[in-house]
């Protein structure tokens, strides 16, 4: 049964105010949706609207975003009330801990780690592919074996390191440089849609549901489980259509869960991050469908192109300055999404080697900073090299399973812990429960069915080795079996933090 043993929320209260592993508390709300709006808001919003339309759902595509909004919603709201009940750092780690058992804290803890590092490393990629094209658009040429597909993606590692740097100085200053660049991202994002809306010709709307028809399928280990296990055909457009491209721009949303890693630095948690992870989310649903009514207004969904349609859709019109404009949004879009997905998988590993599920010695806080450094210095090496050198194209879906396998776990954690401890204070209560929980569980499961094959053998190979080290290191030394104190030896910080 100690597989199953429970953290209560009181204990993990009481950590946080341990001197040596105390954390800077100085994020409002405001801060927080910014931090939400930053993350969920990337390249996506630039390409997959595109791809969504012109493949599988046409001018519905609009549909689609709000279907998929009101089912990451479900998951944000749970989210929302373990982080109001839980003000603790580590997220869906911290809440399955209090609710679930210690071994499913660790695979979620495990996950999350799996999907902030790869997730950072990505996007540091796609960032360095951004800033080739615009670099081009102005005549600047960067050196083909030290950019983007190259030997060594340089600007990638220094974008890695800079960030890095500006985590481990403090939580504050990082969600400075956050507001400026997502004030940047936003402006571009609403310019674009301002001006797309000149453009529009109202007949590209026509037929609003294109017709449904079959689709050539995936086969062998590319093809979605759900296809492997069930032997149905997928079809394109359609009602059908609209589904597809839900589970589709779902992807495009993801990244309000960081929100709540950063809850021991709230000042206010109870109340600011429910907040901060609706209101990101609802600021981000208004943007996706205004993006995606002007690009399907602007060009035919038949002609949209996959890969670039904001820009191609300007160039339909003949406007190819807007493509620099862009360009230019997307960078400003994806240093926001790699410094919120570091600062992310710091607070997760964080929150488990305070519970000695890692090495305790990883948890020290800069006495100046308030900020946990050796873990922030680690994950930006690790980051860095993975983006600089590996080329990890085929990785982007385990992004997804990590994320989706933690929203299934935090909504299941929201009906248990409403059973074992109703008597907790909780700041914000998901309506409807146990009925909206259950509901967000099965839509994410569904969706990470609609996932690959391969994804899903790599998931479990990532799981496997997650378990051999659960068994020979994290359970005989987590806190919560041997009762350690969590700072055995004298504390180091003397003067107590600045407030």
């Amino acid at each position: 049964m100690s597989l199953f043993r429970t953290k209560s929320v009181e204990q993990s209260i009481a950590d946080t105010d341990e001197p040596e592993f105390r954390l800077k508390k100085s994020l409002s709300a405001v801060d927080l949706t910014v931090f939400g709006v930053g993350v969920v808001i990337g390249a996506g919003i630039f390409t997959l609207t595109g791809r969504a339309a012109n493949e599988v759902a046409g001018p519905a595509v609009v549909i689609s975003f709000i279907i998929a909004a009101i089912a990451c919603g479900l998951a944000a709201m749970c989210y929302a009330e373990f982080a109001s009940t839980v003000p603790v750092s580590g997220s869906a780690y911290t809440f399955s801990y209090a609710s679930l058992g210690e071994l499913f804290a660790w695979i979620i803890g495990w996950d999350l780690i799996l999907e902030m590092f790869l997730g950072a490393s990505v996007v540091a990629q796609g960032w360095s592919a951004y800033l080739g094209a615009f670099l081009g658009q102005i005549g600047i040429v960067l050196p083909e074996n030290l950019s983007s597909g190259g030997t060594v993606d340089i600007p990638a590692v220094l974008l890695v390191l800079v960030l890095g740097g500006l985590m481990t100085v403090g939580i504050k200053e990082s969600l400075r440089v956050n507001l400026v660049l997502v004030a940047v991202k936003l402006f571009i994002v609403l310019f674009v849609i301002i001006a797309g809306i000149l453009f529009i010709n109202p007949a590209n709307y026509s037929p609003f549901v294109p017709e449904s028809v079959p689709t050539e399928s995936a086969s062998g280990l590319t093809q979605p489980l759900l296809q492997f296990l069930s032997g149905v055909e997928p079809a394109t457009f359609g009602v059908g259509g609209i589904l597809a491209g839900a589970a589709l721009v779902f992807f495009a949303y993801i990244g309000f869960d960081v929100v709540a890693t950063t809850a021991e630095e709230t000042k206010r948690p109870q109340r600011d991050l429910p907040i901060g992870i609706i209101a990101s989310l609802v600021i981000c649903t208004i943007l996706y469908c205004a993006v995606a009514v002007v690009v399907t207004g602007m060009v035919p969904y038949s002609e949209l192109n996959p890969q670039a349609a904001l820009a191609n859709a300007f160039a339909f019109h003949g406007q190819t300055w807007m493509a620099t404009v862009i360009a230019a949004g997307a960078v400003a879009g994806l240093t926001t999404v790699v410094l919120t997905l570091l600062i992310g998988a710091t607070r997760i590993i964080f929150a488990m080697s305070r519970d000695r599920l890692l090495p305790g010695g990883l948890a020290k806080v800069h006495p100046r900073f308030r900020t946990p450094w050796v873990i922030s210095i680690i994950v930006t090496v690790i980051v860095a090299i993975v983006a600089g050198f590996t080329p990890i194209g085929i990785l982007e879906e385990m992004v997804n399973i990590g994320t989706l396998s933690a929203f299934v776990l935090v909504s299941v954690g929201v009906v248990v812990l409403r059973r074992k401890r109703p008597d907790l204070k909780r700041g914000f209560r998901v309506p409807l429960s146990p009925v909206l929980p259950i509901l967000s569980a099965l839509i994410c499961t569904y969706l990470m069915l609609n996932l690959s094959v391969e994804t899903w053998l790599r998931f479990l190979i990532w799981l496997a080795l997650g378990f051999a080290i659960y068994f020979a290191y994290s359970r005989g030394h987590a806190r919560l079996g041997t009762g350690a104190p969590l700072d055995p030896t004298t504390p180091r910080v003397v003067a107590p933090p600045k407030e």
